[in-house]
């Protein structure tokens, strides 16, 4: 049984002089302006969820803090005794 297809099409606008430019980088790549597009859509939407990832794993370390082996030797009020 085929597997459906999960792909929509767009509709884009760009200038001409960007198309042209679209056309012949596909052209080097041996495929269409469509797939070009698509996968550097793809490739975009894939490293910004990785951003999101390691965003939230950065936040997650500064929440719990870090030890550095250090002990405090002096209190709040005798370190701000004048």
């Amino acid at each position: 049984m085929p597997v459906p297809d999960d792909k929509q099409n767009i509709t884009l606008r760009l200038s001409h002089q960007t198309l042209q430019k679209a056309r012949i980088l596909a052209a080097r790549r041996s495929t269409s302006v469509s797939s070009l597009l698509a996968s550097q859509l793809e490739l975009l939407a894939d490293t910004d969820d990785e951003y999101e990832r390691a965003m939230r794993r950065a936040m997650a370390r500064m929440e719990d803090g870090f030890h550095l082996g250090g002990v405090h030797k002096l209190d709040r009020d005798s370190l701000h005794e004048r």
